[in-house]
């Protein structure tokens, strides 16, 4: 690895909250292994809303289907006390840093919630140059007037974008790369859709796990309803893997934990047991939510975009990838010993440099945070 730039895969070092909820002007640093802590109504969840925002249209998703997660859709994040304009309308911003083989390249996005929604500005910026920019010049059209660094016989190259998509994931549809500043433009564009379409926001719901489920349904989905089959995925594929989870469950489930397994029910469906000593076991369904939780979070640190349902650049070679995890309520519903022994498995994951966590911490695990080396606090108070 490079010394001059240690960031050979790309990834989100920077979070910038300049106008969305309760933030304004927030700018967080990212590490491997994140974590937001304050009290309720501090802004946490929101924060990593904006990331999934951001990480949704770099994949493609349209604004209506970027913002679909969030409770109360776009008008929901517009800060409270933001005053319309004389026509009317009203927004937020959002944006980041991705480092990588360029160096650091900032996106940024200007959102209008109302009266309708779209797209109103975007900039992409590196190695010192405006690389993208999108402005609305004519608000009857649904478009957005996008100019782009080509450093040819032409300076800028103009053109149309729509409204509702980002532009920097379109650049590669419309950017033939035949100059240095096109192919500028390219690197760009790749550096920060590599890192943001790598992204798993996971957020598991015992009442969900419970329910056995298709034996074929081997991608875990965000709310980890399907863990029984992709425990017996994983059982099969990956003994080193799965060896290192049944010791997670060992030291966080209740009573001694021998191992892991599935068992097969009529119609092609799967539950997951845990082996107990002299051959007893017990069925995922009777563990407490915690214990489930935990379990689930554990499976998620130890797997990657093989197993999860994540939709990273097919294009580009996993080993030039990084899963980020967005973990909304990392310590939901753990006891003490669980927070830490998560916690302690999310550091040493992380430090490999194959897999980024960023989560919301509220109670034992804020407690415990910083006892765990290489942790990064993001402190918003009460």
């Amino acid at each position: 690895m490079d010394a001059a730039n240690p960031h050979q895969r790309p990834v989100v070092t920077e979070l910038r909250v300049s106008a969305f909820k309760s933030h304004r002007n927030a700018v967080f640093a990212l590490g491997p292994l994140t974590l937001f802590r304050g009290g309720s109504g501090s802004g946490k969840s929101s924060a990593l809303e904006a990331y999934e925002t951001l990480a949704r249209l770099a994949g493609g998703d349209t604004l209506d289907e970027a913002l679909a997660p969030v409770a109360g859709g776009a008008q929901a994040c517009v800060p409270q006390q933001a005053r319309p304009d004389a026509q009317g309308r009203r927004g937020f911003r959002i944006g980041c840093t991705v480092e990588g083989p360029m160096g650091p390249v900032l996106l940024d996005v200007a959102v209008q919630a109302e009266p309708e929604l779209r797209v109103v500005g975007e900039r992409l910026t590196g190695a010192g140059l405006t690389l993208l920019s999108t402005a609305l010049r004519d608000p009857g059209l649904p478009r957005v007037e996008a100019a782009w660094h080509t450093a040819g016989s032409v300076p800028v190259t103009r053109a149309p974008l729509p409204d509702d998509r980002l532009g920097t994931a379109l650049l590669p549809l419309r950017v033939a790369g035949k100059t240095a500043g096109q192919r500028m433009v390219l690197d760009a564009a790749e550096q920060v859709v590599i890192a943001l379409r790598s992204v798993f926001p996971c957020d598991p719901r015992p009442e969900l796990m419970r329910a056995p489920v298709a034996a074929r349904d081997g991608r875990l989905r965000g709310a980890c309803d399907n863990v029984a089959a992709v425990l017996g995925r994983t059982r099969n594929e990956c003994v080193i893997r799965h060896a290192l989870l049944v010791t997670a469950a060992a030291a966080g489930c209740r009573g001694p934990v021998d191992g892991l397994s599935v068992e097969g029910l009529d119609g092609g469906f799967v539950r997951a047991v845990l082996a107990r000593q002299a051959g007893a076991t017990t069925p995922l369904e009777r563990l407490g939510d915690g214990e489930l939780r935990y379990l689930a979070l554990c499976l998620v640190l130890l797997t990657g975009p093989g197993v999860l349902a994540v939709d990273p650049v097919g294009e580009v070679l996993q080993a030039r990838q990084v899963l980020t995890v967005l973990a909304d309520g990392l310590d939901r519903c753990l006891d003490a010993r669980q927070a830490r022994e998560l916690l302690g498995l999310a550091a040493r994951m992380c430090e490999r440099g194959h897999i980024r966590l960023v989560g919301t911490v509220r109670g034992t695990a804020a407690e415990v945070a910083d006892e765990v080396a290489g942790a990064s606090m993001v402190d918003l108070g009460a």
